[in-house]
């Protein structure tokens, strides 16, 4: 029989006997914060176990747009529960509507599944693409995210001696999954065009981040992504932009909206829904209606919490506050204050540095110049990088010390958070500076790959 922990058992202590590691994700594994127990989060903040107080940048790696538990949305998943919950058999009026507006917000959208994660959608996306196109290979990029899945779990932060090799970040992964996929440079347009002209009969889909914000921030060269719409229209293969980052927070037609670069088939997360459960996939009506979501169609798709109600109605109260109220206004006005006055407080101190991002997203990295692809990231002071973030910390300023990882402000963070967003930076690079080194173990801060 099992028995209940004793008293004198830490929360961390308690988790780690139960859970693998202590958390549920292996990026919730940070090294100097093993002992994170989160209790409340509200706005711009979040507060540990202890009571101490975090100004939150992190956020959940992005969604809450609108803040950490946002009352619109909180209210309207409230009163859907009410009257709905899981059914499991036909469709909702919600789900309904959150189709309809999706297509007529993203341009690529003539068609939407609902998911609950984007690893599902990008899974669903490249495998209706084989199905569509009869071909085996994917092409995929250095640095870009798409999930969990097999055929993309590769090359993501690769240490500099695994850059322009396989690099799974995962074992398990059979070979031959591992070979029918091509890792490319991203802003590589060249790269692009000799990749197609070897393989282009054979590559069912490209997928890429149109900004890789796994990353931190490379921003797209205006040539790579009309390159990349190009040769698929080219070479009959499937354009795939993996939204889930970019989308909703960026703008409400996503990336694409903003590049004027349309794919065939989109996918978006949980930042549609202020960081509950949901994702979607969209695109080409003749490419959708291949999901067996159509009767008789032969690629099989199926999820049991595929619109659930409470995440539905998220997504509705999500959307459209982003459309009544002056959200991005707000956070891009935010976010050009830190690009604009985060680099002389930087210079001042002689760093090497440089603050780069878009809209709502920043990231500094320490480095002499912007960086446009993975290689340029390797000069990346990651000492420095994760260093300075844990001390953030430690004044209740939190941006991920994990290397490459960007930073996110929300629609509930004000200009007195920027302002110590920013001092509160030059404190603690100073600090590193004369101290010489980062605190703790940066042995797994650095790295998303090398699984052999």
């Amino acid at each position: 029989m099992n028995q209940q922990p004793a008293p004198s058992i830490s929360l961390p202590e308690r988790a780690r006997q139960v859970i693998p590691g202590g958390v549920n994700s292996g990026q919730r594994n940070v090294p100097g914060l093993a002992d994170l127990v989160i209790a409340r989060a509200q706005g711009a903040t979040f507060w540990d176990a202890g009571g101490r107080q975090y100004t939150d940048y992190h956020a959940a790696f992005g969604p809450p747009l609108l803040g950490h538990n946002d009352s619109d949305v909180a209210a309207a998943v409230a009163e859907a529960g009410r009257t709905l919950d899981l059914c499991g058999v036909g469709v909702t009026e919600g789900e309904i509507e959150l189709a309809e507006t999706l297509a007529e917000l993203v341009p690529s959208m003539e068609r939407v599944l609902l998911t609950s994660t984007g690893s599902e959608a990008t899974f669903h996306a490249l495998r209706v693409a084989r199905a569509a196109t009869g071909r085996r290979l994917v092409v995929k990029f250095q640095g870009c995210y798409h999930g969990w899945h097999d055929a993309v779990s590769m090359n993501v932060i690769s240490a500099p001696d695994r850059v322009g090799h396989r690099d799974p970040i995962s074992t398990g992964i059979l070979p031959e999954v591992l070979d029918a996929t091509l890792v490319l440079r991203f802003n590589d347009p060249e790269g692009v065009r000799a990749a197609f002209a070897d393989h282009g009969d054979d590559i069912a889909a490209v997928i890429v981040e149109p900004v890789p914000h796994n990353v931190g921030c490379l921003l797209p060269d205006a040539e790579f992504l009309r390159t990349l719409r190009e040769e698929c229209t080219r070479h009959g293969s499937v354009l795939v932009f993996d939204e889930v980052i970019t989308g909703v927070r960026h703008g409400l037609g996503g990336w694409q909206e903003i590049a004027g670069v349309t794919p065939d088939l989109t996918t978006m997360g949980k930042a549609i829904a202020n960081g509950y459960p949901v994702g979607a996939l969209g695109g080409r009506a003749d490419l959708m209606d291949l999901f067996s979501s159509r009767p008789g169609a032969p690629v099989f798709f199926a999820g049991t919490y595929n619109g659930h109600p409470a995440v539905v109605a998220a997504a509705l109260a999500t959307l459209r506050k982003l459309r009544e109220e002056p959200v991005h206004e707000h956070v891009f006005r935010l976010g050009d204050r830190v690009r604009a006055e985060l680099p002389p407080v930087l210079a001042s101190l002689g760093v090497p540095a440089v603050v780069t991002g878009y809209g709502s997203v920043f990231v500094t990295y320490f480095m002499d110049r912007l960086p446009k692809t993975y290689d340029d990231l390797l000069a990346n002071d990651t000492a420095m990088f994760v260093g300075y973030r844990r001390r953030m910390v430690d004044q209740g300023v939190f941006e991920l010390p994990l290397n490459l990882k960007r930073s996110h402000l929300s629609y509930a963070h004000t200009d007195a958070d920027v302002d110590r967003l920013i001092e509160t930076t030059e404190a603690a690079v100073r600090a590193q500076l004369a101290d010489g080194g980062a605190p703790g173990d940066l042995s797994t801060a650095s790295t998303m790959g090398g699984a052999r």
